[in-house]
């Protein structure tokens, strides 16, 4: 079989190692093409530029986030049939979950696009990035299908233990971002829409070439009965990736809150907050990484029925994030202040304004990882043993916790409040994961097994 993983066997330290570290390396490539279009908007456009695309991230993070629940979902019955060595199952479940995937993109391109002025508006987007932030939005929804497709890909591959060939096509796909952005936007003067269109163009050739090497997996052997819809195995994915899907939407809806309150501060105050959510990729991208390796390791044990091995997972890999956790709190501290500098060029008009609260930012998000770290692996732990609905409380728990310190925390906090919001949504996230995973695990994961 191509680069698949069986992890039910093995040393747990060793596989989660193994599997996340290529998933540290793509997430880190992703988010590097990301901070390269924002270095490239930022200093080859100007402040506004790199504002306007700030101004968009939770408006397209709340569609995109939506896809990516649902791929996960749908991921998690992908990897537990692999682990019960049900391939008929695998095969259907592929078929069904690419179906889904892409007319729910399809649905939620249209009402992107129809809504994304509407939105741009309610938020209070500053009247001269209004123009840049409408039409880097717009194109960056018209990929949904396209970037929905990469991640479902992807999520395949890792549901079998392949951590390399999303590695490989994302490494290619940010090779091919960086050129097409400094072709679009230095070259060709495309501004906002060249960016956007390059990141477009390169997730679609992610998606090619994670789907040559899902075709190539020998399990899979995908027909055209594969594709025939059968409702028991659609509402099962629906009524697992469903919930996950809202957890996200709910997420970005306070996200989209913070955002407005954001916007209200400025221009040089949404630059230097865009900045930081730039390196914030960078943050978490080992968390995600470690997360995912974890719902790969304990939905492949869940299915066999290795339920000592589900419980003895999670304990591994709560020690592993809380190093990792560490670790990239004191690179970013040591190096936060020239990654910065990539974003926002100090010696152009708000340039040095923007940096000051950048680093602030940058700081209390640093401070707080453990929180965030934890928060991954609980929420994926639940997700794995069949549980998604605290999954999507959590979700409004988060959301709760950001309007509140938007709307409510300035006369504690200031300004700062609109900058604690995430450390504060982390928190109250974590507490709706954890404590029920220690409930669950009572009735789920018995230790006779």
């Amino acid at each position: 079989m191509q680069r698949t993983t069986d992890m039910t066997v093995g040393s747990p330290v060793k596989l989660l190692l193994t599997f996340s570290l290529p998933l540290i390396l793509t997430n880190l490539g992703q988010q590097l093409y990301m901070i390269v279009d924002g270095a490239i908007v930022g200093r080859g456009v100007g402040v506004n530029a790199l504002a306007a695309v700030g101004a968009t991230d939770w408006i397209y993070w709340m569609i995109l986030w939506a896809v990516l629940g649902l791929t996960q979902g749908f991921a998690t019955f992908v990897a537990r049939h692999y682990g019960e060595n049900d391939y008929e199952a695998v095969n259907r479940t592929i078929a069904t979950s690419a179906i889904l995937c892409a007319v729910i993109s399809l649905v939620l391109t249209a009402a992107g696009i129809l809504s994304a002025e509407p939105l741009l508006l309610l938020l209070d987007t500053p009247e001269e990035i209004l123009p840049d932030a409408k039409i880097y939005l717009i194109t960056m929804i018209a990929g949904t299908l396209v970037v929905g497709a990469y991640n479902m890909a992807a999520s395949i591959l890792r549901a079998f233990g392949d951590g390399r060939s999303p590695l490989v096509g994302m490494a290619i796909a940010g090779c091919l971002n960086v050129g097409l952005d400094l072709l679009f936007v230095m070259v060709l003067h495309l501004g906002v829409f060249g960016a956007a269109f390059a990141s477009v163009l390169s997730q679609g050739v992610a998606f090619v070439y994670c789907l040559i090497r899902i075709l190539r997996v020998d399990c899979v052997h995908l027909t055209a009965a594969h594709f025939r819809p059968e409702r028991k195995r659609i509402g099962e994915l629906l009524l697992f990736g469903l919930p996950l899907a809202f957890q996200n939407v709910v997420i970005a809806l306070g996200g989209i809150i913070v955002q407005s309150s954001i916007n209200a501060e400025g221009s040089i105050f949404l630059a230097g907050y865009t900045a930081t959510n730039k390196l914030y990729g960078l943050l978490e991208s080992s968390a995600i990484s470690l997360g995912i390796a974890a719902s790969t390791f304990l939905s492949q044990n869940y299915g066999a029925g290795l339920y000592r091995r589900v419980r003895d997972g999670v304990k591994k890999c709560t020690g592993i994030v809380l190093i990792m956790a560490v670790a990239v709190a004191a690179i970013i501290r040591l190096a936060g202040h020239y990654l910065l500098q990539l974003f926002l060029d100090v010696d152009k008009a708000g340039g040095a304004e923007a940096l000051v609260i950048s680093e602030h930012y940058l700081g209390i998000l640093a401070w707080c990882l453990c929180i965030l770290y934890l928060l991954h692996v609980y929420r994926n732990g639940l997700q794995a043993i069949g549980v998604s609905v605290w999954s999507m409380l959590s979700g409004f728990a988060e959301f709760a916790a950001r309007v509140c310190m938007a709307k409510f925390g300035f006369g504690l906090f200031g300004t700062d409040a609109l900058l604690l919001a995430e450390p504060a949504a982390w928190l109250a996230a974590l507490l709706f994961v954890m404590i029920p995973y220690f409930f669950y695990q009572k009735s789920r994961l018995p230790l006779q097994s």
